[in-house]
């Protein structure tokens, strides 16, 4: 399991989590840095587009920061280079300032507008609307880098939950169903995740490598990797937990 509090950075390994029902995991894109005006009101916090902040798909120098955050004081630390570059409380306008400090110079020629970094509580910068998990299931990945003749990190994918033991591309099969993680947590599988140009971007070289949207659509004829459930009730997952499926109950 792995979450990402800031937007567009680094990923967390989480060995557990309790998670609620209609909730992402706890922090996870909590925090985004916008680039250009995006008119986010925290006291009405809503969607938007992933094009208003920083994020791989079109900043792929962020891969080459390494960031940690401490959930219990907020701060965030930046590392560049094998140096501290930055660290801030993002509570404060002081931390906030030294945060928005490092990426004005980072990717200087990038921004739309001053870096600002962006909260609210209780809120998911996610790429889409509905505050989801995603999964991403590895023998799918593998199907992928034999396609493309070269290792794929599962990391490109920026998924929270990574699945061993489904066959490849099964999770789309799985649209409608619910799945139970470990003892009590209950997922409903909604939509299947279409893969934008972040995914070409190597997590741990920030070089464009590999044309993965364009090479789901050719071997598979379409650029979905992975799936978002909603927690439909929560509870405690751990890695290693098992996950069993209920039947799909479709629409009609």
């Amino acid at each position: 399991m792995y979450r990402y509090p800031v937007k567009g950075l680094s990923p967390e390994a989480l060995p557990r989590v309790v998670r609620a029902a209609h909730r992402s995991l706890p922090f996870d894109r909590a925090y985004a840095i916008e680039n250009g005006p995006s008119k986010f009101d925290p006291q009405k916090p809503q969607y938007f587009p992933k094009i208003r902040f920083l994020e791989l798909m079109r900043n792929a120098r962020l891969a080459e920061l390494r960031t940690a955050f401490d959930e219990s004081s907020h701060v965030l630390t930046v590392r560049y280079e094998n140096r501290e570059a930055a660290r801030g409380d993002l509570r404060t306008a002081e931390g906030r300032a030294s945060i928005e400090r490092f990426f004005a110079e980072h990717v200087a020629d990038e921004l739309r507008g001053p870096p600002k970094v962006l909260y609210a509580e209780g809120h998911s910068f996610s790429d889409v609307a509905k505050q989801v998990v995603s999964i991403i299931n590895l023998a799918s990945v593998q199907a992928l880098e034999d396609a493309a003749g070269a290792p794929v990190n599962p990391l490109r994918f920026r998924g929270n939950v990574h699945v061993s033991g489904w066959p490849a591309w099964h999770e789309f099969e799985l649209m409608g169903s619910e799945i139970r993680v470990g003892r009590s947590a209950r997922l409903k599988v909604i939509k299947r995740i279409v893969r934008c140009a972040a995914t070409e971007v190597d997590p741990e070289t920030a070089i464009r490598d590999i044309p993965v949207p364009r090479l789901l659509m050719k071997c598979y004829g379409h650029a979905d990797c992975g799936v978002y459930a909603e927690v439909i009730e929560g509870g405690e997952i751990a890695t290693g937990d098992t996950i069993s499926v209920r039947e799909a109950k479709l629409p009609f």
